[in-house]
């Protein structure tokens, strides 16, 4: 195969529908629009509107509440730490905190802290420092050796 073959498969894409483009292919004089309305002019947005009918999306009552001052966690798994320890971008000897996981690349960036959930396996004995963690997150790590402190006061699920 060459770059030059490469080709998508048959049916793949479809070619865009050209309209006003003259009575012979047609889609022409109106483009498909009908003739006068809303709908023929340009600039129209109708979306949730029923020809006067309260539309659906306030016939429906309001549910939920959204925290204004909510916490917003980067969040980093046991498996990835383990991974990026293997790798060699952190060193399991000296204590792992926030600021090294950012530098190693493992998080992007802190935002309110990070929080370390339990998914995939650690054995590395590993001394980390984090915001926030799991209780099977803590247990995980106690149990291959290492210890987990938890800066935050409160420490959910």
């Amino acid at each position: 195969m060459k770059l030059n073959e490469l080709r998508d498969n048959p049916g793949a894409t479809k070619s865009r529908k050209r309209v006003g483009r003259g009575p012979g292919s047609g889609m022409g004089k109106m483009g498909g629009r009908g003739i006068k309305g809303q709908k023929s002019r340009s600039g129209v947005a109708i979306k949730g509107y029923e020809g006067g009918q309260m539309p659906l999306y306030q016939r429906l009552p309001k549910r939920g509440f959204n925290k204004p001052n909510r916490k917003s966690f980067a969040v980093v798994n046991l498996g990835l730490i383990q991974k990026f320890v293997d790798a060699g971008k952190l060193d399991a000897k000296t204590p792992i905190t926030e600021d090294v996981l950012v530098e190693s690349g493992l998080v992007r960036r802190k935002l309110d802290g990070v929080r370390v959930l339990a998914k995939g396996d650690i054995s590395a004995k590993l001394t980390l420092e984090v915001t926030g963690a799991s209780k099977s997150a803590i247990a995980a790590v106690e149990k291959a050796g290492g210890q987990l402190t938890v800066t935050a006061t409160a420490v959910a699920e």
